[in-house]
């Protein structure tokens, strides 16, 4: 459940202007998280959440630059691949990865924000992703790096 609560955080950070810790805590009820104040708290830590200030005053909750930088991106890939990914599949130069409901975005994000230089893009549904690799002869070495996240 932790995992999961913290993939939809990392998901409405990078997607939301999320302001407050109740704000957060709001959207999580609608997302059909429950959690308390204190709860919102201790993950918005653990993930190392920042505050950003915003063109037009005010601040907003964002993933830490660290992040960004693929400082120390690997380890948390690998717990996010280890607790969401089921299935990892190819065909010519498209990546299908599986994930259990709820956690494709965030998963995805990850990869886009990893700057893999053979993967052009993702697109992410519920519980799908889609990689594009470039060039083709790429996929297996893509593949392989994949699933070394899920052991």
């Amino acid at each position: 459940m932790k995992s999961k609560r913290h993939l939809k955080i990392m998901s409405l950070v990078q997607d939301e202007d999320i302001h407050t810790q109740d704000e957060l805590a709001s959207r999580l009820e609608e997302e059909g998280i429950e959690v308390t104040q204190a709860t919102v708290s201790r993950d918005i830590k653990q993930l190392g959440l920042i505050k950003i200030p915003l063109d037009n005053g005010g601040y907003k909750y964002s993933l830490p630059h660290k992040q960004k930088d693929n400082i120390n991106i690997n380890s948390r890939m690998k717990r996010m691949f280890e607790d969401s990914v089921i299935n990892i599949d190819y065909s010519e130069n498209l990546v299908v990865i599986n994930t259990l409901p709820g956690t494709a975005q965030a998963v995805a994000s990850l990869i886009d924000n990893t700057e893999w230089k053979n993967v052009l893009g993702t697109i992410a549904g519920d519980d799908t992703i889609l990689l594009i690799i470039k060039p083709k002869n790429a996929v297996i070495n893509v593949i392989e790096r994949l699933k070394s996240l899920t052991v």
